[in-house]
């Protein structure tokens, strides 16, 4: 591949090439849209990872990542026939411009614009009003952020609790109806009930619930890591150890001082 086709017309090559049947990838070849998609939605965490941590290098480097998962997309959709990487940039350039009118637009428009005009213009290219107040959520998000989504949607319409107090309280009930469950099902719904309650208290005290899940995820991890670290240090594993002593050497862990870590 000439290195002298720079930018992504060398991209769309490399990537044409990696899928041609032949001489190409072999596991580039085996893929479909369904075998990637796994992969397009970890890039976009490490991008979201590498912007909380403030790496540049990263950031530069994870987006890279992202943009080839858009490129290999949109070679499957050509070899089908269905569209191109032109077509996906030119549709995503046209969609907006128009639904920013504000600023393309007419300058009557730059100064009136608002925050719920996005909606409107979005309506307009599905045909017409939403039908409900949650539409716009979509099913494909992540289930967290989707159930963000939705409470924030319902709270525009008045279904929502006056502030924090009244998501306690649900929280407390669902907690109830979770340990009164009777069978497999019955639980899974009960405890997805909880989390969503639990993402309606993030809401409400106006905390992130992904962002404070991550922090928590570190938190765990580096404080296992130390018990651990810790438990080698005397000849001692975790895996040999009983239940009892390992929450000794977990309080351990969590009373010694550990250094602040940014989310």
């Amino acid at each position: 591949m000439p290195k002298n086709d720079a930018g992504i017309p060398r991209l769309l090559a490399i990537m044409a090439r990696l899928r041609d049947p032949d001489g190409g990838c072999p596991w580039d070849i085996r893929q479909d849209f369904a075998s990637i998609a796994p992969y397009t939605v970890e890039e976009a965490y490490e991008v979201a990872d590498a912007i909380r941590r403030g790496d540049m290098d990263a950031l530069r480097s994870e987006l890279g990542d992202l943009l080839l998962q858009v490129v290999y997309h949109a070679q499957m959709a050509e070899e089908l026939g269905a569209f191109d990487f032109t077509a996906v940039v030119e549709g995503i350039s046209e969609k907006m411009v128009r639904r920013h009118p504000h600023v393309f637009g007419d300058a009557g428009r730059r100064s009136s614009f608002e925050a719920t005009d996005w909606d409107r213009e979005k309506a307009r290219e599905t045909g017409g009003v939403a039908k409900s107040a949650l539409d716009g959520a979509a099913s494909p998000t992540a289930p967290l952020a989707r159930a963000i989504t939705l409470g924030q949607r319902a709270a525009r319409v008045g279904f929502d609790w006056e502030d924090a107090e009244g998501t306690y309280r649900k929280i407390a009930e669902e907690i109830s109806e979770l340990r009164g469950a009777v069978d497999a099902e019955s639980r899974r719904e009960e405890l997805g009930d909880l989390l969503f309650a639990v993402v309606s208290l993030a809401r409400h005290l106006g905390i992130d619930p992904d962002s404070a899940l991550r922090r928590a995820n570190s938190k765990f991890e580096r404080r296992f890591r130390r018990m651990e670290e810790i438990l080698a240090g005397r000849g001692e594993t975790v895996s040999a150890l009983a239940l009892e002593k390992l929450e000794e050497a977990w309080s351990e862990v969590k009373d010694s001082a550990e250094p602040t870590v940014s989310t």
